[in-house]
């Protein structure tokens, strides 16, 4: 089985993040596998461990990710692509789709998974734009995946419920927490990522122009939420707690 992952490169957001100039200043900031796509890594694992076959991780960006895509491979992955976006000025999720779907429009995949959002964006288009333009069925959020006789069986989340549904290979999907508890490189997979093959490559390798991956929308504004105020204690009895309540929420608040 040939098993695609696709992954992204994404700022931890268990860190704090600065703002310079309407933009995320880098310098300051650690970057991770977007957590998503490790639920996609780890399940592509359990693909080829009941399955058989190779897995190969994907993405775009610039050579920073490297390091997260030897990450991936420390997991368990045997091959990973870096589809260079350096002279790239903007990259949105059109840009990126189309760059991920041309290179894999020329592989023979079985299966490309990947996560449900990205944590930094959470626009969760990359994956489904990628399987349109493929012109394959996608199924997103998943909660669990079963493989057998060219049939992929698959549950998915539903605004808390539940929806089972049975697809056709080639499928792409996208892992919604829950799929599978991803596993933690171990020292003998860290050793071995460092000799497993990483190719780069770029738009002439792709047969692209700029103008083909030209983005389609533009980011106007990032910024931080606002610091939230402290809270406020009441004290008195029941019915003075009530009375300053009401009159906070009416001079304050204003939202009586």
């Amino acid at each position: 089985m040939n098993i695609f992952v696709i992954m992204k490169r994404t700022f931890d957001t268990e860190e704090k993040i600065t703002i310079n100039n309407g933009q995320i200043d880098e310098g300051g900031a650690e970057f991770i596998i977007n957590p998503y796509d490790e639920y996609a890594i780890e399940e592509a694992i359990v693909l080829r461990e009941n399955q058989g076959g190779e897995i190969t991780v994907v993405t775009v960006g610039d050579e920073e990710a490297e390091k997260e895509l030897r990450t991936a491979l420390a997991m368990g992955a045997d091959k990973a692509v870096l589809i260079d976006s350096e002279d790239l000025d903007e990259l949105d999720q059109f840009t990126v789709a189309t760059l991920l779907a041309t290179y894999l429009q020329k592989q023979d995949y079985d299966i490309i998974l990947g996560g449900n959002v990205a944590v930094d964006g959470g626009s969760g288009q990359v994956g489904p734009s990628v399987a349109q333009i493929l012109s394959i069925p996608q199924v997103t959020t998943i909660t669990n995946l079963e493989i057998a006789d060219g049939k992929a069986t698959i549950v998915r989340d539903v605004e808390g419920d539940e929806e089972t549904v049975e697809v056709s290979l080639p499928v792409l999907v996208t892992a919604q927490q829950g799929l599978n508890e991803p596993r933690y490189p171990s020292l003998p997979g860290i050793m071995k990522a460092k000799k497993k093959p990483l190719e780069m490559l770029d738009l002439d390798d792709l047969d692209l122009e700029e103008e083909d991956v030209e983005p389609k929308t533009a980011t106007i504004e990032v910024f931080l939420p606002p610091a939230k105020q402290a809270g406020k204690v009441l004290e008195g009895d029941a019915p003075s707690q009530v009375k300053e309540l009401v009159s906070l929420l009416k001079s304050e608040a204003k939202v009586i």
